[in-house]
Parts: structure tokens; C-alpha cells; sequence
């Protein structure tokens, strides 16, 4: 797929929560092809401290609109600067790069998204495109605490959503794999990206019980194209650039111990 550098407008800002914005940008001409799972290179001005490009998931393209959303979390001074920018200022970005998740072939197919925290970011995106191609997705959100949900009514505009959180303040207390719906019902495909040993533990349970799943991983990355190396992970066909590779692959290609 064809990468572009592009000068991005920003639309807007809006503060989800006091660790995270979601922006919007625009740009002159119609965006390309972006798919589920895919992200982009940041490049963060004003930032003394910050020297690399920040990769950021796409959390939503709206064509209509002529919009890219990017979800993103202050865990950082390159982040942080991100979430100072204002409705007029300029976003240099590289995209799309990586590849995408693996949308369900059988019509009617059950299919589970499982987010935890930030990690929510590029499900939004990958449900709807499973509602445009009628069916409904499941999402199995997990946050520490009822204010750390994010994008909760977006979500609930295309599919079924359920919580856990780790104080109970919110739909069923605890982790995403302690949710009762994993117990009560079956399902063809689980999509999941959010911590690792949140992603681990999703990768057991969709093991053990024989369904096929896919990860997006979120290794520090740098260059984003491959080049660097920093963000290699090893798999049973030896180690891959998650940005390169990745950062979306099946369980079954992964060395985890699940």
C-alpha cells in the first residue's frame, strides 16, 4: 500500500479524559486508503526532547468528512505536546504503515473486540467496518476505573458493548477475560489491542478454546518502516518489525507461552 506524507489540518481537540484527546484532522485533498489496525508516524514539533516520530493508531477515518482520528494518551513529552495542539495548527504524518486486521469471511460471523485502556483505539475503526458489512461486533472493553472508558457512546453506536473494570465502578468488576459473556457464549474471531498481558491472556482463552485471533502489538516502534529493528518480536518464523510485519498478527505465528 502507497505511503504518504502528508501536512494534516487539526479539526479538533477533544479531551476525553485528563490523560487523553481525541483529534481530528483534515487535509486539502481526499485522505488515502487507510484499514483497521494500521497507524501513523507523528512527527511532534515544538518538543525539545522529543527526536522520533510517534506512532499513533488510526481510530477512525470518516471519508464523508474527510477525517482522521487519532486517540491519543499523554505518556510522554512527544504525547503531551500532541495534546496541546489547537483547531487551525498543522500535523506532519506518515501513513498508512502497517498492516491490518483480518476481517471475518463467513456472513453472520460472531466476532469479539477486545480493548483494554488506550489499546481501545483501533477497534472503533475495525467495528464499523464489520457494521458496514452487516453484521454486528461485539466489544469487550476493559479500564481501571468507570472514567478511564473511552469513546463508550461511539462504540455503542455500532455494536454491543460490555466493561469490566478493575474497581467494579463500571459494568462487571475485574478483567476483560474475567466477563461473563466469555463463559455464556461462543464466538468465530477475537480482534483484541491493549497491554500485553491483557492481550496475553485473550490469546489463552481464544487458544484453549479454538477460535482464531488476532493481536495488534505495541512494542516501542521508531522508524516505523522496518528500517531500526527496534521493535522486533519473535515468532515462530523468526523475528519480525512489528511496524513493518505488524503490528496486527495471528496468535498462532507468536512464540507467547499460551
Amino acid at each position: 500500500m502507497k505511503k504518504y506524507i502528508l501536512d494534516l489540518k487539526v479539526n479538533s481537540v477533544e479531551a476525553l479524559s485528563d490523560k487523553h484527546v481525541l483529534i481530528k484532522l483534515t487535509h486539502s485533498e481526499p485522505l488515502p486508503e487507510m484499514l483497521p489496525g494500521q497507524f501513523v508516524e507523528v512527527r511532534v514539533d515544538d518538543s525539545p526532547s522529543t527526536f522520533l516520530r510517534r506512532p499513533i493508531s488510526i481510530n477512525n477515518v470518516d471519508y464523508e468528512r474527510n477525517e482522521l482520528w487519532l486517540l491519543v494518551a499523554a505518556v510522554g513529552d512527544g504525547t503531551r505536546r500532541l495534546q496541546q495542539l489547537r483547531s487551525g495548527d498543522t500535523l506532519n504524518c506518515v501513513l498508512p504503515l502497517g498492516n491490518s486486521f483480518t476481517l471475518p469471511e463467513k456472513p453472520g460471523a460472531k466476532v469479539l473486540l477486545v480493548g483494554g485502556g488506550v489499546g481501545v483505539a483501533p477497534l472503533l475503526y475495525l467495528g464499523r467496518k464489520i457494521k458496514a458489512m452487516g453484521m454486528q461486533p461485539t466489544f469487550l472493553l476493559g479500564a481501571r476505573t468507570a472514567e478511564d472508558v473511552l469513546e463508550k457512546p461511539l462504540f455503542e453506536e455500532v455494536g454491543r458493548v460490555l466493561i469490566t473494570t478493575e474497581d467494579g465502578s463500571e459494568g462487571e468488576k475485574g478483567f476483560v477475560t474475567n466477563h461473563s459473556v466469555l463463559a455464556s457464549e461462543n464466538f468465530d474471531l477475537i480482534s483484541t489491542c491493549g497491554p500485553k498481558p491483557m492481550m496475553m491472556a485473550v490469546a489463552r482463552y481464544a487458544y484453549k478454546n479454538d477460535i482464531e485471533c488476532e493481536v495488534s502489538l505495541e512494542n516501542k516502534m521508531a522508524c516505523g518502516v522496518g528500517a531500526c529493528l527496534c521493535c522486533v518480536e519473535k515468532t515462530v518464523e523468526g523475528n519480525k518489525c512489528v511496524c513493518k510485519d505488524g503490528p496486527v498478527m495471528n496468535i498462532k505465528k507468536l512464540s507467547w507461552q499460551i
